[in-house]
């Protein structure tokens, strides 16, 4: 855009050329801004088609510019829509360090604010986005919105295969502006390789105005928003199509429909004043003009045209990158403030849309039931093994053989393993069987269940053992009695140690539950 030259054509028209009742245009923001600014001095509405820029929306310092255009700002409140009906109440941002992409980022910091939705990353970039992409990762953002050119958009996404951001965790919310195929521009500058890019930008979500409506209705014209198109292309034949057509024709019918209520409320209220009067010091019709366009509000080739403080509340579309090609998914509806997405349209890489975070479900690590049950299974073979032995030493003590091997002491070991079978019970039981204070419990009566059994059983065997040992020790083999009972004594002395350190151990320090944390693991 030729600032010096723009504005030398305005100047000119309003200084050599006849007294203009609107100005209508203004595409380049720079230009449009110091025209717009200017404008309350000569009462002049300006009317734009083109110019997005969100620095235009501030009502103080142009309060008589208007337009046919969505802002660049009113993708935001589409953008919330949209992660409200997919349940996102984490995102991240990433910018280019430009003017234009760093007030659309700042006005939706306002937006989500307060909307329950947390932004837990705000990134931004010059020229190397990769720094930018490995903080975001390292955050653990999943849905990361971005506001960037084509030229960064290929950097990005490049940088987001390296960190492998892309695919079912991840989904990328970008401008929906670009050129179509915008990436073969500029996939040379990249150290990329194009099936990697392509990779990387499988499924992003486009957010841009709407250039056509999609309905069917007539407009205000008489014609379908596909009738007009369609004359349009005829007429334009192989000229270049701006995606701004629709809206300067819409504007043609604001400033129409605005000069026509003009001239309704001069007949009715004054009829010897015309619209054929105005002129740069008349403040009373320009005040006229500036009402009767914000009355505006009628169904356009657009959508339905209505201003709010100037600006357009018109509708968004969602489209998304689906095997190298833009698809149309949804659309946003600023007026009824309705978001619709079309059925089945949007894909995702996995089986359901993105998680907005990572996870983390805490588990208690168990024992395993299956395990648990063929241990309890064997164990009870143990005991009843060790029960029928019991009842064999019981039954059998008074023959020979039997009271050879000191019953009473036999009787011990098999008590003492009866008692260790029944630990493995208790040691089986955790905190998915029981409650935090009865594992407690259980963690004592285990522990003395398995030290008396163990002490028991060995204890009796090491007993009996000593008096074979004492009896073969003999040298001069003199007959030698060692009856059962100081057998009995030599257990009962160890278990008196065992129970003296297990009454200590109560006291001073009892047994208590903790809980350990383990490292992170993927969910299988």
């Amino acid at each position: 855009c030729d600032n010096a030259k723009g504005l030398k054509a305005f100047y000119d028209a309003i200084k050599y050329g006849p007294n203009h009742l609107m100005v209508f245009g203004g595409v380049c923001a720079t230009v449009t801004s110091i025209i717009a600014e200017s404008l309350k001095g000569w009462n002049l509405v300006q009317l734009s088609f083109a110019a997005t820029t969100p620095e235009l929306a501030d009502k103080k310092k142009y309060p008589y510019f208007f337009r046919t255009v969505p802002s660049d700002n009113a993708v935001n409140p589409a953008i919330l829509k949209l992660l409200k009906h997919y349940k996102w109440k984490r995102v991240g941002t990433l910018t280019q360090d430009v003017q234009r992409f760093s007030e659309v980022r700042n006005d939706l910091t306002g937006v989500l604010y307060g909307e329950d939705i947390e932004i837990s990353d705000t990134e931004s970039f010059s020229n190397d986005p990769c720094t930018s992409v490995k903080k975001l990762k390292g955050n653990d953002v999943r849905i990361i919105l971005g506001q960037f050119d084509e030229e960064m958009a290929v950097k990005v996404f490049c940088c987001a295969y390296d960190e492998e951001m892309y695919g079912s965790k991840y989904q990328w919310i970008i401008p929906g502006w670009y050129e179509n195929l915008w990436w073969e521009s500029w996939i040379n500058s990249s150290q990329c390789l194009s099936k990697n890019l392509l990779t990387a930008m499988e499924g992003y979500i486009g957010v841009d105005f709407e250039p056509l409506s999609s309905k069917k209705t007539k407009t205000i014209s008489g014609r379908t928003p596909q009738q007009y198109e369609k004359e349009y292309n005829d007429k334009r034949g192989d000229g270049q199509s701006s995606k701004f057509h629709g809206y300067a024709y819409d504007g043609i019918w604001v400033i129409a429909k605005t000069l026509q209520r003009a001239m309704k409320y001069l007949n009715s209220t004054n009829k010897h004043q015309k619209i054929e009067d105005f002129n740069y010091t008349n403040h009373k019709l320009g005040k006229i003009f500036l009402d009767a366009m914000n009355e505006t509000n009628f169904v356009g080739v657009t959508g339905q045209v209505v201003f709010r403080n100037g600006e357009r509340m018109g509708t968004i579309k969602f489209t998304q990158f689906q095997e190298r090609k833009e698809v149309k998914v949804g659309e946003y509806n600023a007026v009824a403030d309705e978001l619709e997405i079309m059925n089945n349209s949007i894909r995702f890489q996995g089986l359901e849309p993105p998680k907005d975070k990572t996870i983390i479900q805490e588990e208690l690590r168990k024992i395993s039931l299956p395990l648990y049950s063929i241990l309890s299974a064997l164990t009870i073979l143990g005991m009843i093994m060790a029960s029928a032995f019991l009842f064999f030493n019981i039954k059998n003590r008074n023959q020979k053989l039997i009271k050879m091997s000191s019953p009473y002491m036999n009787n011990l070991i098999i008590l003492g393993g009866m008692l260790s079978y029944a630990s493995i019970f208790l040691f089986g039981l955790d905190g998915s069987f029981v409650s935090e204070k009865t594992f407690e419990t259980l963690c004592t009566v285990r522990t003395w269940i398995l030290t008396v059994g163990y002490t028991t059983a060995f204890g009796a065997m090491f007993a009996k053992t000593w008096r074979v040992h004492a009896i073969f020790k003999n040298v001069k083999m003199k007959k030698k009695i060692i009856k059962d009972q100081k057998l009995l004594v030599i257990v009962g002395g160890m278990l008196l140690i065992d129970l003296c350190i297990l009454i200590c151990w109560q006291v001073v320090d009892p047994l208590r539950r903790t809980v350990e944390k383990y490292n992170m693991e993927v969910c299988p």
